[in-house]
């Protein structure tokens, strides 16, 4: 099952075409894209017998973010470890590195991202998770069953404000408007033949940046939702960026950065493509 947030309305796609839920459960379900996840058991069974009518085509520049308004974000540093190694950090033990990306920075998958002046702005293509149950305490074994579906994220990050001392500033480096992209729809865990293991690619320009699979994390999403789940609950239509694999600018000799008229495709397997254009 595929969902997504069509001019600011809940909608599932099906065969390419987008069936507004409000209108085809008769009202049983909000048109908030963001509300479904606090009923998600209850969605998920209705979308599986719902007789529903034909979609309707649409462009992916009238789609928004699937999780325009989630109450926790968080995303999770150096989970690959060429990624570590490329930015001159110890591989994490434990706990990985987690810091948060505000919710006004987040927008769609097909956007213009203005670019800061005087930063450094680079590029982190992500696998997202968004949480559809309550997890608290959850064993690793258990994670899954958490999960409402996977999406595809940038964790797009201005490297001056992020790393000026005393201490970085992760966070605020993470969420100027229109840096935490995510789209073009949420895909649920059984659409894949192994959800553990997908490709990631990043693209500047059609020059290719990053290339990973999921596999290789440090610490797979079942972990890190067991993990973090040890430390506070997970509540619905909560996001989790998952890390980003080698090849961002700040681990390049020498060093790149986005710039104006830039287009950076970024894609996952089974999934789709977020593609932001930079301006000044």
């Amino acid at each position: 099952m595929r969902i997504a947030n069509l001019r600011g309305r809940l909608a599932l796609v099906v065969d390419g075409k987008a069936v507004d839920v409000e209108e085809a459960s008769g009202g049983s379900f909000s048109a908030d894209p963001q509300a479904v996840y606090e009923h998600w058991e209850v969605f998920c069974a209705w979308a599986a017998a719902a007789d529903l009518p034909e979609g309707v085509v649409f462009d992916p520049a009238e789609l928004g973010s699937p999780v325009p308004a989630p109450r926790q974000t968080l995303a999770i540093g150096l989970n690959y470890r060429d990624h570590a190694s490329e930015s001159r950090f110890e591989v994490p033990e434990g706990l990985p590195p987690v810091f948060t990306k505000f919710v006004t920075s987040i927008s769609g998958p097909v956007t213009e991202v203005k670019l800061p002046e005087g930063g450094n702005t680079d590029w982190e293509v992500e696998l997202v998770a968004v949480i559809g149950r309550r997890a608290e305490g959850v064993s690793e074994a258990d994670a899954w069953s958490h999960v409402a579906g996977l999406t595809v994220g940038q964790d797009i990050s201005e490297r001056v404000s992020q790393l000026a001392g005393p201490v970085p500033q992760f966070s605020l480096g993470k969420s100027r408007p229109g840096f935490t992209p995510i789209g073009p729809w949420l895909v649920t865990p059984d659409e894949f033949d192994n959800p553990d293991d997908l490709e990631l690619r990043c693209a500047i320009n059609g020059e290719e940046v990053q290339k990973g699979r999921t596999r290789d994390l440090i610490f797979s999403l079942p972990a890190l939702i067991a993990k973090l789940s040890a430390v506070l609950p997970l509540l619905p239509g909560d996001v989790l960026f998952t890390g980003t694999p080698a090849g961002v600018g700040l681990g390049r000799d020498p060093q790149r950065w986005l710039a104006t008229g830039d287009e950076l495709v970024s894609t996952i397997e089974g999934i789709g493509e977020l593609r932001q254009t930079f301006v000044a």
